[in-house]
């Protein structure tokens, strides 16, 4: 009761009317958010306001120098509160705040997460891979036809040559014993956090090729809505230059990506199933389709659905939406299997318009409930804030994932391992 009690004098205070023309508290879901550009979108009662930011706009629960460290716990989706005043005809923020946000020099304490939790009951969900043959909403899980859980027999085979031909290249995209062999990594800060875990993995890992490179192109809000188009003159164009920025960089080039995994998801769903699933299914779709012009020597890309949203204490993507993205994956792999013209990796049969693609390590299990491999999440597993991003512990669990499915599938041992 104390802790709520002082959560409204410090929003009392936020949004003291220190201007007559000072607007009154609203409450709305974080849309985009351009530190640099001094901007904020944000949708209230269904319509999209944009905000102007300035250093001097206040954010409650935080104590950093400057605006983007003020800052740097929102992301999109956050439910927030908002007051704004008229300035020269732009509505200029005077203060925001993450709604139930907890003061930054309050510890969490136990119970926190799941008191503030607003994902729906997950208690009756299961592992894609362990419902097998059993359906979710009329539609077959499994991770691959007929709610089996290994690849097709044909697609196994093709995955198996391609991945034999993964081998170290030059800058210029030429066969070099002393060249590299670039897996990136692609999709939003969450799985940049993955990729940071992977990271970390891979330092430790005492199996793994010396020729092999990795390198994280996921970036914070970059969803994927967002990255779909890389001509878009906007996040697109921005994300994917980002990404090149990143190559060059690591002192490697487009031309020696021949490995890629995403992990993809869109902030703020609210189309319910199957209709959010099909949407990024689609979206995932533009993305590899991306890849043969881009990165001409990709050649596998494997796919994770979001890790566990159970926890989460904001709209950004709780469940069951985390746990549905994974029929986007499935139903994406299973378009390629089935022949769609538009997802051709194989140039005997036309035009490549995406590479080979599959199932990377399923990276979601209910909370924690053990899966059937042992594998659980835990409220500490994720941030305080939003209950949605990786912790430190939530890093390493993914990035371990991450790691013993490279070492482990049969279309990455080849190249992935230690010769």
């Amino acid at each position: 009761m104390n802790r709520i009690l002082a959560q409204c004098v410090l929003v009392a205070t936020l949004f003291c009317p220190s201007l007559l023309s000072a607007q009154e508290i609203l409450r709305g879901t974080l849309k985009k958010l351009d530190v640099p550009g001094k901007k904020v979108t944000v949708e209230i009662d269904g319509k999209q306001r944009e905000f102007s930011l300035t250093e001097e706009t206040r954010v409650l629960g935080t104590s950093g120098k400057d605006l983007a460290e003020r800052l740097k716990d929102f992301r999109e989706g956050n439910s927030i509160f908002v007051r704004s005043t008229k300035q020269e005809g732009k509505e200029v923020l005077l203060g925001i705040k993450l709604d139930d946000q907890r003061p930054a020099n309050e510890p969490a304490r136990k119970g926190d997460v799941e008191r503030r939790r607003i994902s729906s009951d997950t208690k009756s969900l299961k592992p894609l891979n362990e419902l097998g043959r059993e359906k979710y909403q009329d539609f077959e899980a499994g991770f691959y036809p007929e709610g089996r859980n290994e690849r097709p027999k044909d697609h196994e085979a093709a995955g198996l040559k391609l991945a034999k031909q993964v081998h170290p290249l030059n800058a210029q995209g030429q066969s070099d014993p002393n060249g590299r062999i670039v897996l990136l990594s692609v999709g939003m800060s969450n799985t940049s956090q993955s990729s940071e875990g992977f990271q970390r993995a891979l330092r430790e890992a005492s199996n793994l090729s010396p020729q092999v490179q990795f390198v994280n192109g996921a970036q914070g809000g970059m969803t994927a809505a967002a990255i779909q188009n890389p001509d878009d003159g906007g996040r697109g164009k921005q994300y994917w230059d980002t990404v090149d920025q990143r190559l060059k960089q690591a002192g490697v080039s487009r031309d020696q990506v021949q490995v890629i995994w995403i992990k993809q998801a869109d902030a703020g769903p609210t189309q319910g199933f199957p209709k959010y699933a099909q949407t990024l299914q689609a979206e995932l779709a533009r993305i590899v389709q991306i890849f043969p012009t881009r990165f001409p020597n990709a050649k596998l890309v494997y796919l994770s659905s979001r890790t566990y949203g159970g926890y989460a204490t904001s709209g950004l993507n709780p469940e069951p939406y985390a746990f549905e993205s994974a029929f986007s994956v499935k139903w994406l792999i299973e378009q390629q299997i089935n022949g769609d013209k538009s997802l051709n990796f194989d140039p005997a049969r036309g035009d490549v318009k995406a590479p080979w693609l599959s199932w990377g390590p399923y990276l979601w299990a209910n909370g924690s409930t053990k899966r059937e491999d042992g594998f659980a999440y835990e409220p500490a597993d994720f941030t305080p804030n939003d209950g949605t991003h990786q912790s430190p512990s939530g890093q390493r669990k993914v990035g371990q994932l991450l790691l013993k499915f490279f070492e482990s599938d049969s279309t990455t041992k080849p190249w992935f391992a230690r010769p």
